[in-house]
This record gives C-alpha cells, sequence and structure tokens, in this order.
C-alpha cells in the first residue's frame, strides 16, 4: 500500500475521462455550486440527510447537486476528484482513507469503535487533528463529520442447527464475502473465516447459489438488499461499528468566507445526526421482520470475538501504522 499525495493524486486522474456533470465548475457566477458523488441510491439514508439537511442549510449560498449511483465519479475515485478539483464533497469510508494514509485503517479495525455515540466522541477529540491535518494537506480533503452506517454482523446461509457460532473458532474454513480492500480481508481472517473478496453486486446471487457461506453488514442492509431471501441466520458479532466520513474539499473551503465555513460544518454536523437516528431507529426495529422471514437472529460470545479479533492486530502490518498510544486514547473514550 503507498500513500498519494495530492499531487500524485492529481497526476493520477490526468488520463481519467470526466462526465458532463463531473465537469461542472465548482463555482457558478453568482452562486456556489457544491457537487458530491456517491455511490449511493437516491434514497440510501446518507443521501436522504445531505439532501433532506445539508442542502437546505446551505442554500442561501450554495448550489447543492448531488450524483448518485456512481454516475459522477466511479465508487473509489472520489477523493482523488476531490484532490484534482473536479469534485466538492464525497462520503468517504475509513478504508478508502486507508488507502491514501494507511493510519487511517485504525478506524476500521474490529471493536474499536464501541457505538455510534463513541464514533462521534472519537472523531470530535484532538486525537483525530493529525489525521485531519494529513489529509488536508496531502490530499486536499477537509473531513467534515462523521457519519453512522451502523453494527456489522455475520450473515449465513447455513441454519443454526447445521453451524451455531458462538466464537470465532466455529466460522473456520466458513467462505465469507467481505470487501476487495486489504483492512477489509484482514478483518474478515481475524473473524476466523476464510474471506472472499466480492463486488456488493453481486453477493445476493452468491449466496443464493453457494459460491459464498456469508455476508457481513448491519441489518438495514441486509433487508435493503433482501439477503434475508438467501440467508438462514445472523450471528450479532457487531463487529465492526461501521462509518462513512463526509468529505469536502479543502480548496472550496478556503475560499468561503468565515460564515459560510460555519454554515457549511454545521449542515454537515445536522446532515450527520439525522442520518445516524435514522440509521440507529432502522437498526432497532428490523430485526423482526428479519426473522418473520425465517431467519433466527441471535448473539454469540462477544467477548470470545472481541478479544480474538484485537489479538490479530497485535503486532501485524496494519497495525504498524497506527500512531502510537491512538488506540489507548480511543478507548479510553468508550463507554
Amino acid at each position: 500500500m503507498f500513500k498519494m499525495t495530492r499531487r500524485a493524486a492529481i497526476v493520477s486522474l490526468a488520463a481519467l475521462s470526466l462526465t458532463a456533470g463531473a465537469a461542472t465548475p465548482a463555482f457558478a457566477q453568482d452562486k456556489l455550486t457544491f457537487t458530491l458523488a456517491t455511490a449511493g441510491s437516491e434514497t440510501d439514508q446518507r443521501s436522504v440527510a445531505m439532501a433532506n439537511v445539508f442542502a437546505p442549510m446551505v442554500a442561501g449560498f450554495a448550489d447543492y447537486r448531488p450524483g448518485y449511483n456512481g454516475t459522477l465519479f466511479a465508487q473509489g475515485t472520489e477523493l482523488e476528484a476531490i484532490s484534482r478539483g473536479n469534485l466538492t464533497m464525497s462520503i468517504a469510508s475509513a478504508q478508502e482513507m486507508a488507502q491514501f494514509f494507511p493510519e487511517f485503517s485504525i478506524f476500521a479495525t474490529g471493536y474499536v469503535h464501541q457505538d455510534a455515540a463513541h464514533q462521534v466522541r472519537v472523531f470530535n477529540d484532538p486525537l483525530m487533528d493529525a489525521f485531519k491535518a494529513k489529509a488536508e494537506e496531502e490530499l486536499g480533503v477537509k473531513l467534515l463529520s462523521v457519519m453512522y452506517l451502523g453494527r456489522r454482523h455475520v450473515n449465513l446461509r447455513q441454519s443454526r442447527e447445521e453451524l451455531d457460532v458462538q466464537t470465532p473458532a466455529d466460522l473456520a474454513g466458513v467462505n465469507l464475502r467481505m470487501p476487495g480492500t486489504d483492512s477489509w480481508q484482514f478483518l474478515g481472517k481475524a473473524l476466523g473465516a476464510a474471506p472472499t473478496p466480492m463486488a456488493f453486486t453481486e453477493v445476493y446471487t452468491a449466496l443464493s447459489t453457494g459460491a459464498v457461506d456469508g455476508q457481513d453488514n448491519p441489518l438495514p442492509t441486509v433487508v435493503d438488499a433482501k439477503f434475508y431471501e438467501v440467508t438462514k441466520q445472523i450471528a450479532l458479532t457487531s463487529h465492526l461499528v461501521d462509518l462513512n466520513y463526509i468529505a469536502f474539499s479543502k480548496e472550496v473551503w478556503d475560499s468561503l468566507s468565515a460564515d459560510q465555513q460555519l454554515t457549511v460544518q454545521r449542515a454537515a454536523d445536522a446532515a450527520a445526526a439525522y442520518g445516524r437516528l435514522k440509521q440507529l431507529d432502522k437498526e432497532n426495529n428490523l430485526a423482526d421482520f428479519i426473522r418473520s422471514n425465517g431467519v433466527e437472529i441471535y448473539t454469540p460470545d462477544l467477548e470470545a470475538f472481541r478479544t480474538h479479533v484485537q489479538a490479530q492486530y497485535v503486532g501485524s502490518e496494519v497495525a504498524a501504522t497506527w500512531p502510537e498510544g491512538v488506540l489507548d486514547q480511543i478507548n479510553a473514550l468508550g463507554n
């Protein structure tokens, strides 16, 4: 894995073809234009939060123009587009940030964040200052706020009678689909499973045919993607309290007045808070629906999972990139 500076990111995009929408200038003559690129749909909770909360709050001086389903930039290229000056905003994962700055992998590590409130405390704590500064200085990306995606759980094709998952040892040999980046694959192995990289759009078919034994996602995703139709159990491992950052162009930010900057920051925080509450509500109310479709939901030995997963990171190449003492600081902000 390499560290890509802002200049390198700009050069790497020089050969990319931009859609007409992506090439929309950042500024209109009389009013600013904030473009946002996301791989999510218009009905995705993060998209809804930005459209319903962020956009109205900045409407006094900026037009908000989102591009959904990867129509402006392909998933994974949005941060480079911001760096190059062709995009104002994106909704970025810690895993994507880690592709540029490996130390961000600490925020994508199993059982580091405890819950949604802990995510917010960590993001707003001084321990994040060095991470945020590096993103601004080397990539030209300002991280405004943190969005809650939910607790990820292990979701399997086998019934509980066939496979009762209580500890990581029970996942030995289980072919678990995980996203393709190094940090995701490491987490899959740390859980005790045999992780398989696979595009999200292929997961439903892979589960239905048995190409994979399972997948991991929050309950709202299980419902949205209808994974409950092709699986029989969910072990509530809560192995990752997943997040996204609202990423904003540092160049555009620096061009704003102090009042405009304050408005943009407040709008991002409000959108993140709105989305967080909506996602928590979904998580709390979807279990009964999933059970009604024949999927058994239960809680395994969480202490066994937590202890095993975190032990896999000790002394690893992944953990070697983490600044000294930061993990202890994160843990100290927990409940």
